[in-house]
């Protein structure tokens, strides 16, 4: 749509100086979407919607934080108790959190069931896989600003990690902590760096939407469209399964704020930051558990620590090492059960990494480490040379139309008609 075409005068001038009105119309009625896609796309959106609660929860609620190894934890604590709101805003900012790495843990799977990281979206998974890393990062700063005993040894056992790494470890670790020890630098530093890289992130998701918009979603058939009889416009018919998401979304996010705020949080982190007592067993937030079981699956800290990086970095080159020309789960039968048992290997990873490191929880954390990489490495290689895939449709709408389906996918299966 033309800057003239809009009814609004004032619209019309600002969209032909800067034709963002423009983009919005083209992005929602002239984008051409797959007439397939489920329920599983909405993931994206939540993220988003994520995203911007978290900005500006966590903008809020530094107009109150004081970060200072000796007031910090008192700020928080006033937040909660003096500051108007304060302790629904706090909720709303730490439970999010949480809901995001459940949102984008859902969206990562999705991708990995119907093949979304093949080309030519392999930039797109990759830039996904970057939203994650800072994800992971900013989480992390942003759980030690409480500085509570969690907090506190959290952070001393994670930044500690990097001395591992040979020559320059040491430095590294000397230049996040800004000392000899995790203390009042460090602290004002993960301040800093957990405002600001929200923001970047949000820089990551506008290349990552536009990396989108290139070629398109995929959808769970997992071909291209071939013709306008395969997609449909974004709106209404995506905004309004968007906007049911969200209202399931925020009822959730709703019912653990006001009834279980605490239910994914540790009671360690209500103690003050305290470094002459260690706690008996130091953890992570749940959403890191998966990688702390890897790295602690080897006795070996370099070791522990590459595997840990490599969990991530096997990510990356993904879309090299899977080359099966077909996408879609639906349509790889053996592939589709390595799908299911790498997902309960992942969730074994998270319960183990929530386990002390002895006895049968590291004999167990080795062999889930294991095939972890077994799967990326080993599996996906060799289905891609020898696994016989079932025919796949000669277009999207020919599934949709006929009520074509691939049994047994019920909780991914996508919906028939819209």
């Amino acid at each position: 749509m033309s800057a003239h075409e809009f009814k609004s005068p004032v619209v019309r001038w600002i969209d032909h100086r800067l034709p963002v009105f423009s983009m919005l119309h083209h992005t929602a009625h002239e984008y051409p979407t797959p007439k397939n896609l489920n329920y599983m796309w909405n993931f994206g959106s939540l993220a988003g919607l994520s995203l911007a609660i978290m900005i500006v929860t966590g903008i809020v609620l530094a107009m109150s934080y004081t970060a200072h190894v000796d007031y910090a934890f008192l700020s928080v604590e006033r937040i909660m108790r003096d500051v108007n709101h304060g302790w629904l805003i706090r909720y709303i900012h730490m439970n999010t959190a949480s809901f995001f790495f459940i949102v984008i843990y859902l969206h990562m799977f999705r991708g990995l069931y119907y093949g979304s990281y093949k080309a030519p979206r392999e930039l797109l998974w990759i830039l996904g896989v970057v939203i994650f890393l800072l994800m992971m990062a900013t989480a992390f700063m942003g759980y030690v600003l409480p500085w509570g005993q969690m907090s506190f040894w959290g952070a001393t056992v994670i930044t500690n990690l990097f001395s591992a790494i040979p020559l320059v470890g040491d430095s590294i670790v000397t230049l996040l902590w800004g000392g000899f020890s995790v203390d009042n630098a460090t602290l004002n530093r993960f301040f800093s760096l957990h405002y600001l890289m929200p923001f970047l992130i949000a820089g990551v998701v506008v290349l990552h939407i536009v990396a989108l918009h290139r070629f398109g979603s995929n959808n769970p058939i997992g071909i291209d469209s071939t013709g306008p009889q395969d997609t449909i416009s974004f709106h209404p018919y995506y905004t309004i399964k968007d906007v049911f998401g969200i209202a399931v979304f925020l009822l959730l996010l709703a019912v653990v704020v006001f009834f279980f705020p605490n239910a994914m949080g540790h009671p360690d982190n209500y103690i003050p930051a305290n470094p002459l007592q260690t706690p008996a067993h130091i953890v992570p937030e749940w959403y890191f558990l998966p990688f702390y079981a890897i790295l602690r699956a080897v006795p070996d800290k370099l070791g522990g620590v590459l595997l840990m990086f490599g969990a991530i970095a096997v990510l990356f080159i993904l879309p090299w090492l899977d080359k099966s020309p077909v996408r879609s789960a639906r349509f790889r039968p053996v592939f589709r059960i390595f799908f299911w048992l790498f997902l309960v290997n992942a969730i074994a990873l998270g319960y183990l990494g929530g386990k002390p490191a002895e006895g049968v929880y590291v004999i167990l954390s080795r062999i889930a480490t294991a095939w972890y990489f077994v799967h990326f490495l080993i599996i996906l290689p060799l289905l891609s040379v020898f696994e016989t895939t079932k025919p796949l449709p000669k277009s999207i709408a020919e599934p949709v139309l006929t009520g074509f389906s691939s049994a047994p996918e019920k909780a991914f299966a996508a919906p028939r008609r819209l």
